[in-house]
């Protein structure tokens, strides 16, 4: 029988999300033959593994059994066919690609090749986002009301703050929404158990014009970039977004990389006819429980006090932090197992390119409500 730790991995993409991806194949045990960059050279200069001349050159490789794709998003959607058209398994960041037609055709093309296919949606193997996913199956908030939150995060709060994700050609017609909205969406849906049916969404472009460093700059890098442009702005740097979901539950969120002080606040509230629950990724150890007629709870993740399907997510003991790359680590846990089972199981367990493709819908419909003033059925 086949184990997790007799396959092999190759990474596409050597930026800061491709060297994580790296980092948490390790952890898990699985070895990594090689990295592909956008140059060789930049690949070596990283040194996160041996580098492979080009993507062609991995896919040749037969000790390949997984390629995940880490590069900038307009790449996905040819790279991912590519790699379907060599018979691997792939793991591929979001959004899964650039339009809804594209992503369509990638879900189509990926449930034919009876090969794994997983769009790397990793905030959901938080082992409290599992405990909360499983006290609302449980019915334990009763019917649910309303879903709400957001994700803040500061990094682009400056005019001379830059970064691929930037440029349309390179990241899309929108921006804020497809980088950390499209992580809430997804995480709002996969703990209620229901589906965005409706939304209404007003987004906004706060810096129109930033300074753009002529020479290439890192995620997240900061210091001196040194020469720069102008560079006018047309995706959002926030927005916000009202939903209402099958069921008739109704939701709200807001999304934000210009919020000063916010690095990484990804935050939802569930309630219902019989309580609530809330989590925030900068408390990720803990999950608020709302009563009406008793005191609140904070529940600390703690495998012995968890549901089955949440405990079964950690590994470390209560009071000893897992963190954001551990979340990484167990999606691929979860998607290799699928792969070293010979491929999908009935009912995944793992995010797969279905769940890329409802972000990319969702998109468009966020897009043509922003545009129109109005509400879009999804």
């Amino acid at each position: 029988m086949t184990e997790i730790r007799d396959l092999r991995a190759g990474v596409v993409g050597t930026g800061f999300v491709g060297v994580v991806h790296v980092q948490a194949l390790r952890l898990l045990g699985v070895d990594v033959a090689g990295v592909v960059g956008s140059s060789p050279e930049r690949a070596a200069a990283k040194a996160t593994a041996p580098v492979y001349e080009s993507l062609e050159a991995l896919l040749a490789d037969d000790s390949v059994d997984v390629v995940h794709l880490t590069t900038p998003n307009h790449l996905h959607y040819p790279q991912a066919k590519q790699v379907l058209a060599a018979r691997k398994h792939v793991i591929c960041e979001k959004p899964l690609a650039m339009t809804s037609a594209e992503s369509a055709e990638l879900l189509e093309l990926a449930e034919a090749s009876g090969l794994v296919h997983s769009t790397n949606f990793n905030l959901r193997f938080f082992p409290l986002v599992h405990e909360a996913r499983a006290r609302i199956a449980d019915a334990e908030l009763g019917d649910v009301w309303n879903v709400h939150g957001g994700y803040l995060q500061d990094w682009l709060l400056y005019p001379t703050d830059w970064n691929w994700r930037l440029e349309p050609e390179k990241g899309g017609e929108l921006r804020a929404i497809a980088d950390i909205g499209s992580h809430w969406m997804d995480l709002a849906q996969f703990v209620s158990g229901l589906r965005i049916v409706e939304l209404c969404a007003d987004l906004a472009t706060t810096i129109s014009v930033r300074r753009r460093p002529v020479a290439e700059v890192e995620t997240f890098s900061s210091g001196d970039a040194g020469e720069r442009v102008d560079a006018p702005m047309t995706t959002e740097d926030l927005g916000h977004v009202l939903v209402r979901f099958d069921g008739g539950a109704r939701g709200a969120f807001k999304v934000s990389q210009v919020s000063a002080g916010r690095r990484n606040h990804l935050h939802f509230e569930v309630d219902g006819s019989a309580g609530a629950l809330a989590w925030d990724a900068e408390r990720h150890e803990e999950l608020w429980l709302g009563h009406r007629d008793g005191p609140n709870e904070v529940l600390q993740r703690n495998a012995a006090l968890m549901r089955p399907d949440a405990s079964s997510r950690t590994s470390l003991p209560a009071g000893h932090a897992e963190g954001w790359v551990d979340t990484f680590r167990e999606l691929y846990r979860a998607v290799y197992a699928a792969v070293a089972a010979g491929g999908p199981p009935a009912v995944p367990d793992y995010p797969t390119f279905a769940d890329g493709h409802c972000a990319n819908v969702l998109g468009d419909a966020i897009s043509l409500s922003n545009r129109e003033r109005r509400w879009v059925e999804v």
